[in-house]
């Protein structure tokens, strides 16, 4: 573990301290007074028609709390913006406005084309600030990790967990999920994530191994990952700042979902009339353009965050040292042996040597296989002898236990040689089979 002089615990206490600094300006008034005047439109419209079940499920929800933590509100502001757009669609609109049948129809149609395209413009935006923040966490983890072909394969193993999830996301779609289904499975996969830190932190699991690679990151930095999940951590700190806004925006955007779905159903025997579609206007514009301020501002607030500790001020550079290329010469007749343990199946056995050139050493190649060792002391070859100058390579392990790498020197009569390696055996980066949290 690299020095940790200089370096204090991240607690609630000092994130107080960091978050002084980043006063968040109050949203205006008309937010709430918008959300609220909405909300009594779309009662008002209950006298058109009895509300729907599905409607009375979301005039619930515009009406409740929103949820505490600050990552599931801009997921939940995500849905609402794609369930608004699949209200817009053309082909989903009432037929008086497909057709423009009056006048007053063509200019409600412009309207509501102008409130698609600046909800599908801020829907973009968010889409691109989650993905920036996720790349930043990973990559910043990273830099902590060997760079070299172990670090290679951390980022392919998670590379493919990503893909595995796009895939679980892409058979719900196709099975006929809604818009709602899916942003419960997006979280549920955003939560797995964070179950994987919180083990990362606390060094449990498969993490246990992982953990070793972070040769400089700061134990402080470990602490405050393990307990970024507790209820009075110190994330409830970032949330108790800037929090309402988020919450009030939420409230927003759901009061501008409700009233956009009761009158549109009821468009057919009641019109939207002229002040209220400006009223709507005026929400979606306050709206987009606040969360566009709340999402660079937390942006901000979050890449400078004190959490964010980069490998070169955690000296991770000189730990990194001791985890080097390893020589030794194997004497002419002998062989090299190194075993490794695995803990866990879908680890990856990995591997990169290259022999010397010496005076004597006439040939240069080396003979190489790897063989599995079951608890029993049971042997199996994976990888056949063969003769190499040099290799890099790697693969999935199928079974716990001991694999040795054996480097074989014993066709040689008369020259030694001289062995550069590094190998490992990296663990799997798994999918966790307990509840998750989120801060």
């Amino acid at each position: 573990m690299a020095t940790t002089e200089g370096f204090v615990p991240i607690t609630r206490a000092y994130l107080a301290r960091y978050y002084d600094k980043y006063p968040l300006p109050p949203l205006p008034d008309a937010a709430t007074d918008l959300a609220a005047r909405l909300r009594a439109l779309s009662a008002d419209l209950a006298a058109v028609a009895p509300i729907a079940p599905d409607e009375e499920l979301l005039k619930q929800e515009a009406a409740s709390i929103p949820a505490h933590k600050i990552d599931e509100n801009l997921w939940k502001n995500r849905e609402q913006m794609e369930e608004i757009l699949f209200l817009l669609n053309t082909s989903r609109r009432p037929v008086a406005l497909q057709q423009k049948s009056a006048p007053k129809d063509s200019e409600i149609v412009s309207k509501l084309d102008d409130i698609e395209a600046k909800l599908t413009d801020m829907l973009k935006k968010l889409e691109q600030f989650q993905l920036k923040n996720a790349d930043n966490v990973f990559n910043t983890v990273m830099t902590y990790m060997p760079q070299d072909f172990r670090g290679t394969l951390i980022r392919q193993q998670r590379e493919r967990s990503e893909r595995n999830k796009q895939a679980e996301v892409d058979s719900l779609v196709s099975a006929g999920g809604s818009i709602h289904d899916r942003y419960a499975l997006l979280w549920k996969q955003q939560m797995e994530r964070r179950v994987q830190l919180a083990q990362l932190g606390s060094a449990t699991g498969v993490y246990k191994t992982l953990v070793r690679y972070l040769v400089g990151v700061p134990q402080v930095l470990l602490d405050f990952i393990r307990q970024i999940n507790d209820d009075n951590g110190p994330m409830e700190e970032q949330r108790e700042r800037y929090g309402p806004t988020l919450y009030t925006l939420t409230k927003l955007v759901l009061a501008i979902r409700l009233y956009l779905h009761v009158s549109l159903a009821r468009y057919e025997q009641r019109k939207i009339e002229k002040d209220d579609i400006a009223v709507l206007q005026q929400a979606v514009t306050i709206y987009t353009e606040e969360f566009v301020k709340f999402t660079e501002f937390i942006g901000e607030v979050f890449v400078n965050a004190p959490f964010f500790i980069s490998a070169e001020d955690a000296v991770a550079a000189d730990a990194r040292k001791s985890d080097e290329y390893k020589e030794t010469t194997i004497p002419a007749g002998k062989t090299h042996e190194v075993i490794l343990s695995v803990e866990a199946v879908n680890s990856y056995i990995a591997w990169d040597f290259s022999l010397q050139q010496g005076a004597l050493n006439m040939v240069l190649d080396i003979g190489f296989h790897v063989e599995y060792i079951s608890h029993s002391g049971e042997k199996t070859l994976i990888l056949p002898y063969r003769r190499y100058e040099a290799d890099q390579g790697n693969f999935c392990t199928v079974s716990a236990g001991s694999y040795k790498l054996v480097w074989d020197n014993s066709y040689s009569s008369f020259f030694k040689k001289s062995l550069r390696y590094k190998v490992d055996a990296v663990p799997p980066v798994v999918e966790p089979a307990v509840p998750a949290m989120e801060p």
